[in-house]
């Protein structure tokens, strides 16, 4: 159904908002005989073309980027206290390792006040970002040898196979680093209408600045962005709270809290879906934003954009899981999508 293996060397290599070096570096060896040329922009992100038989441009969007941490101080003792890359969930950080990337990769794990010297209104509360320190079990000379301010910390999780789903840090935006991945192999030696500019972004986490000056830089007609969204398909969650649910298909962006998709893009994403027997549902997110909006706004007079998303539960936290039959269906909607885009009206009614 899905290449395990490969979406697990993606999950699992760092790429900190701003140090993508090592993602980048794999991506190019995936794709570069796959597409006709490509480049890396100033920013860090990778511009790959596969030419169409039109000067108009479709550009698919997947930041590499993952959420992380960076060092931002090393006390005397040898303990860190760092700025986070991202949004975290603070809950989710007590004890859990991580890897801090200086001259040499550290493991380090988050620590916090033990709860046996809690107060009973410290037993009650979260624990904030700013009370968290990572212990590398080191000596401060040991740790300045290979660590400094500015190092960047990413989570120490693999990937797992969990029953029909996948299981890992970085699932976001990884899973969709694959989906982009194997959709061009699966266009290899297909034609196409339209030019595919497939954009590996960085800095997404941070507020969507690879993408922006991507686009700008490309100025594509259509923009189709490849993000996760939340599955609140679980204990407790109400109907109307679910976004989307594990194993129900690719999502289909209708909104997030950054964009309004192209009623037009999320009408084709429908129809190509319906007409390919592929399995879909519909997604309104009231906060947070993707790539989507970078494609959008920043294409010089804007683009026609809209989104396939992967629906995700336990995002921004330790771990993320995704189901390999939504996988499958994103890879699927994403490549009919390309092949069939000329095809579509596009005017408005």
């Amino acid at each position: 159904m899905i290449d395990v293996p490969l979406l697990k060397n993606i999950c699992e290599l760092p790429g900190a908002p701003g140090f993508e070096d090592q993602i980048r570096k794999f991506v190019i060896e995936q794709i570069k005989d796959l597409v006709d040329e490509y480049y890396i922009d100033p920013m860090g992100s990778i511009i790959a073309t596969k030419k169409g038989n039109s000067d108009k441009k479709v550009m698919v969007a997947a930041h590499m980027d993952e959420i992380g941490f960076i060092v931002k101080y090393i006390d005397d003792d040898g303990f860190l206290k760092f700025h986070t890359l991202g949004g975290f969930d603070p809950k989710t950080l007590t004890a859990q390792r991580v890897i801090i990337h200086g001259k040499k990769d550290i493991i380090g794990v988050m620590g916090s006040k033990p709860i046996h010297l809690m107060s009973p209104e410290e037993r009650n509360k979260v624990v904030s970002i700013s009370e968290y320190f990572i212990d590398t079990g080191l000596p401060v000379e040991k740790v300045k040898e290979s660590i400094e301010i500015g190092s960047p910390i990413t989570r120490e999780r693999s990937l797992i196979e969990m029953g029909d789903c996948v299981n890992s840090k970085s699932i976001d935006n990884r899973v969709s680093v694959y989906i982009l991945i194997e959709t061009l192999k699966a266009l290899k030696g297909k034609t196409i209408p339209y030019d595919l500019i497939a954009a590996f972004t960085v800095q997404e986490e941070v507020g969507l600045r690879g993408v922006i000056a991507s686009s700008s830089g490309v100025n594509p007609d259509f923009g189709i962005a490849l993000d996760t969204t939340i599955a609140f398909d679980l204990p407790g969650s109400k109907p109307e709270e679910c976004i989307t649910s594990l194993g129900k298909g690719a999502a289909i962006k209708i909104l997030d809290g950054a964009t309004i998709c192209d009623h037009r893009m999320v009408s084709f994403l429908k129809n190509t879906a319906d007409k390919n027997k592929i399995k879909w549902q519909p997604e309104i997110l009231p906060a947070g934003g993707t790539d989507t909006a970078g494609l959008q706004r920043h294409s010089i007079g804007g683009s026609i954009s809209g989104a396939i998303s992967i629906p995700t539960r336990h995002l921004h936290q330790v771990i993320e899981m995704a189901h390999k039959e939504d996988i499958r269906n994103c890879i699927d909607l994403l490549e009919q999508a390309i092949l069939a885009i000329d095809k579509h009206n596009w005017s408005f009614n």
